[in-house]
């Protein structure tokens, strides 16, 4: 059998540490291993299945608050980025297999490498961090394990690419002749392998908004996202007027 590393190495890669560790130990076995067991133990494919539920909600959500395509292509673009190779890949970014619990027969025939088995550990792993510790760990870890391939992966699935609010922002201040925004950091909180960053964004000295995000880009498109916000609002009235 394969040396298991603690699972509180495990933990500190998912940037979560179990009340209850059962859940975590629950999340690694797979149905060989717990059929192996006498008595026969609780297998991952309860969690797995809660854990697709909690992905599909999670990455959704995201997909609706970057594009604007309608439903369909939204639909598409959610069943790319959550195939289950793109799942496996996240895992072995994980090294997830290093601490999966395999019956003797997968094991021999390469189990902890297999993308089904991957895939189906890491919706487990998921469905383990909703139950331990709510949607909003289970959201910041699937934004950390998957944001930054999301996009790319959704663009692959048929809907465009997000427009950047920074670009968007630039282009409305300089249309009219004003030199462009500036971002500034104001503040990073948090652990450091999983800080929260906070810019501000302001124009010929006048602060428009601040954005709060898991890297500083992240931030600052938030940052942009509300001055363009802020910016429409005073608009509306001269418009009207």
């Amino acid at each position: 059998m394969v040396d298991r590393p603690p699972t509180a190495a495990l933990e500190e890669r998912l940037g979560h540490r179990f009340s209850e560790p059962d859940l975590l130990e629950q999340a690694l076995a797979h149905r060989s291993w717990s059929c192996d067991q006498r008595p026969i133990q609780p297998d991952n494919e309860r969690l797995e299945f809660l854990g697709d539920a909690v992905l599909g909600l999670v990455v959704a959500e995201k997909l609706y608050r970057t594009f604007d395509d309608p439903e369909g292509r939204l639909t598409q673009a959610r069943a790319a980025a959550i195939r289950k190779d793109a799942l496996a890949a996240q895992a072995r970014k994980l090294e997830l297999g290093r601490w999966l619990l395999l019956g003797k027969g997968e094991e021999g025939t390469g189990g902890r490498d297999k993308d089904s088995i991957l895939a189906d550990a890491l919706e487990a792993v998921i469905g383990a961090l909703y139950l331990d510790g709510g949607l909003e760990t289970a959201d910041r870890f699937i934004g950390t394990q998957l944001g930054h391939d999301l996009v790319q992966r959704a663009s692959d699935g048929g809907v465009r690419s997000p427009r950047d609010p920074r670009t968007t922002l630039q282009e409305l201040l300089q249309g009219t002749g004003a030199p462009a925004p500036t971002y500034t950091l104001i503040d990073s909180q948090g652990p450091d392998h999983q800080p929260t960053w906070t810019i501000e964004v302001a124009h010929e000295s006048r602060t428009l908004a601040r954005g709060s995000g898991s890297s500083k880009q992240e931030a600052a498109r938030e940052a942009a996202k509300k001055a363009l916000a802020v910016l429409s609002a005073v608009s509306e009235p001269e418009r009207e007027g």
